[in-house]
């Protein structure tokens, strides 16, 4: 496959430059401008994916080196720009910024990977020629990097924008495409060291639509999309990375339904999760934990992440959702679930003193935290019999959370040593009853290859087990009936 489409990275020195505010602005002016721009997030996170998501009205994919693997971002993002116009690939962190010292899945890598273009997004708070002096040694730190422009950020004044302006053309030689002034309004506010996520802002439209106009007025798009244009083809074999077809099936015309909790409490999926888990032939079904009255009849159940904390009470007055779950769980469903949804999973959840029931399937209290308990990428070894991955497997995982488990004396049954990361106690991880595993570590279908074919499975069996005793029981009832007749 050759990759022939617009695309631009935008990374900055730092965290907390401005990175997704202007790549979200960016976003939905090529939008209004009639492109169709697909949107692409370095890392993990979710909530800066879902702003991006809204402002270009495209879904937006991740792409992690440390989660997916080389092969796995080509193939994503090959998959994705093909019925686009372009890309925008917003960065995480500093450009160099990574978890070794080699600065192996930074956005840097990820840029010379795809071949893009980059173009900085520079914090100039408190700071003037200095500036320059930062970015002559990005460009100067790995020559490869191909860094093509830069966007002044949080700018002071017309002197401060003049200095910063000069400094930088005379001694890097890239052009500046904006100045942005310092912005007083928190247009996208913050929280647990993340923005918040639109599905909780109670102007999220709005939002973006300010992020545009301030964009619009300030930096140069369209000169941003004619370097994104300058970025050259380059060649993908797809062969290497596509799945292996998957066709557990007794009939063609029966596909496992694997349920999905979407709502404003639980909405962390990988948008490649749910498409693979459709591709090897499984049929979603989307479900509520606030708005639900139960459990819709599915094989395999899938609950992500969130804020169930943010959603507690809404969740606790759902009882007959959490109860059809729990009784589904005891009756053998596949239930796989990651973060907020192992939370879910517990007995309490504890916020600020108040306590919220929730579905009991583990005989566990969650306790929120005003600090992080586990904050980064995971590495999970697979040591104990699961129905979803082999004994041995090496998992790599991203965790986040705020909650920890007072009672640890009842953590029960493990499956994962944790090798790297905090996971749920003592080095361990994947909390397993019956067919239930729970893990604060989330996964990528991209680099955790076996974990979707595995849940299909246990969805398949799941279904061929139902199918078999309820034609068991209809086969009964004319015995049953005749009987009565007779007597």
């Amino acid at each position: 496959m050759i990759v022939d489409r617009p695309r631009v990275v935008f990374s900055a020195l730092r965290g907390n430059s401005g990175k997704t505010f202007l790549t979200v602005g960016v976003g939905a002016c090529l939008k209004h401008r009639g492109k169709a721009v697909s949107p692409f997030k370095k890392g993990p996170d979710y909530i800066d994916a879902a702003w991006l998501d809204m402002a270009t009205g495209r879904p937006c994919y991740n792409l992690d080196l440390f989660l997916m693997g080389r092969e796995g971002i080509l193939s994503s993002f090959s998959t994705r720009v093909q019925h686009a116009d372009g890309a925008l690939v917003e960065g995480n962190r500093g450009l160099y910024d990574g978890m070794d010292r080699e600065g192996s899945y930074s956005t840097a890598e990820l840029a010379k990977l795809l071949q893009a273009p980059v173009i900085l997004v520079v914090d100039c708070s408190m700071a003037t020629r200095t500036v320059a002096a930062m970015i002559l040694g990005c460009q100067h730190f790995d020559p490869q990097v191909a860094i093509k422009g830069v966007i002044l950020n949080r700018i002071g004044g017309a002197r401060h924008e003049s200095v910063i302006r000069s400094a930088i053309e005379d001694r890097c030689g890239l052009p500046i495409l904006g100045a942005v002034p310092r912005i007083q309004a928190g247009i996208f506010p913050e929280r647990h060291m993340g923005l918040v996520p639109p599905r909780e802002h109670p102007r999220a439209g709005q939002a973006v639509d300010e992020a545009a106009r301030i964009v619009d007025g300030h930096v140069d798009v369209d000169r941003v999309w004619e370097i994104a244009r300058g970025a050259p083809a380059f060649e993908f074999d797809e062969q290497e990375s596509r799945q292996e077809e998957h066709h557990p099936f007794p009939s063609p015309s029966i596909k496992p339904k694997i349920g999905f909790i979407r709502d404003a409490a639980f909405w962390f999926y990988y948008p490649d999760n749910l498409e693979v888990l459709e591709k090897l032939g499984a049929s979603l079904v989307a479900c509520s934990a606030l708005n639900d009255r139960e459990l819709p009849p599915v094989d395999a159940l899938y609950i992500g992440g969130g804020f169930p904390e943010s959603h507690a009470a809404a969740l606790t007055a759902n009882g007959s959702f959490r109860t059809s779950l729990r009784n589904a769980a005891e009756a053998g469903l596949p239930v796989y679930a990651e973060c907020g949804g192992l939370m879910y999973l517990g007995k309490e959840l504890i916020v600020k003193e108040n306590t919220y029931p929730m579905t009991g399937v583990f005989p566990l209290r969650f306790v929120l935290d005003r600090s992080p308990h586990g904050h980064g990428y995971t590495i999970l070894a697979v040591d104990a019999p699961n129905p979803y991955f082999s004994t041995g497997e090496i998992l790599h995982g991203h965790e986040f959370h705020y909650s920890h488990i007072p009672d640890r004396e009842k953590i029960g049954y493990t499956v994962f040593k944790v090798k790297r990361g905090l996971g749920i106690h003592g080095g361990r991880d994947g909390l397993l009853y019956k067919n239930v595993l729970a893990t604060y570590s989330h996964v990528h279908a991209s680099g955790a290859k076996s974990w979707a074919k595995a849940l299909l499975d246990q969805a398949v069996y799941y279904q061929s087990k139902r199918l078999s005793e309820q034609a068991m029981t209809a086969d009964a009832v004319p015995v049953v009936t005749q009987i009565s007749r007779m007597t």
